[in-house]
């Protein structure tokens, strides 16, 4: 059934108003959200200070809130707290020694046999992947506005990975995010421009772009 929304409950529509009129009073909150985005970065570094059940909790909290194509909802998390089962992970993700520092590990999955059922091969390839990252950016600025810190690790062996977590093959690990306090956080990074990266009704190239072919044909 493609394109069908398989949610238990229909979205409310809210009454529109002239933006002129809400600014003000949304504005605020605003600021505070994107306070917390641009406050995230990817913390390698962490105190020896646990997380307790209730905080992780509440990270977790806001993956459900995600979007997810047709409201499917296809994920499922793992949390990980043994130190022997966080070593093996560890050597599945290549050796990424610094993650033994977190005291939780969050393993953000992606069951296929949802996505596979709605949408078929697609629902498969992309858009469970789509929505499992969208419900770990949630997870991230969560983590973020409680003062934890959080990185989103990629590079894993999925197969050693759901060997260890006894996975069932249609569910398959996404992302690795660890969760601690901070002990280092690193510099603020700067973003690209928004003239760099936003086209409007066509594709077109940007400054950044131009720079780039620049530098590649002073090169030559």
């Amino acid at each position: 059934m493609p394109f069908k929304a398989i949610g238990k409950f229909a979205r409310g529509k809210r009454p529109m108003m002239a933006p002129e009129a809400i600014l003000p009073e949304v504005k605020p909150v605003y600021d505070i959200v994107m306070n917390e985005i641009k406050k995230r970065a990817s913390i390698r570094k962490y105190s020896d200070v646990g997380v307790s059940a209730h905080l992780v909790n509440m990270v977790l909290e806001a993956a459900r809130y995600a979007p997810s194509e047709g409201d499917s909802q296809p994920w499922e998390f793992v949390v990980v707290r043994d130190p022997e089962l966080k070593q093996h992970i560890v050597e599945a993700a290549y050796q990424q020694k610094w993650m033994l520092q977190a005291p939780v590990f969050i393993i953000a999955c992606n069951n296929v046999r949802i996505s596979r059922a709605i949408y078929g091969e697609r629902g498969e390839r992309l858009y469970g992947i789509q929505s499992v990252a969208a419900a770990t950016q949630n997870m991230l600025i969560a983590a973020e506005a409680l003062g934890l810190g959080t990185c989103w690790v990629g590079s894993f062996s999925e197969p050693h990975v759901s060997a260890l977590l006894h996975l069932p093959e249609w569910i398959r690990p996404a992302a690795i995010i660890t969760l601690g306090w901070p002990a280092e956080r690193p510099a603020q990074r700067e973003p690209h421009k928004l003239d760099d990266i936003v086209h409007y009704e066509r594709y077109g190239e940007t400054p950044l772009h131009r720079k780039v072919v620049r530098e590649k044909t002073a090169l030559l």
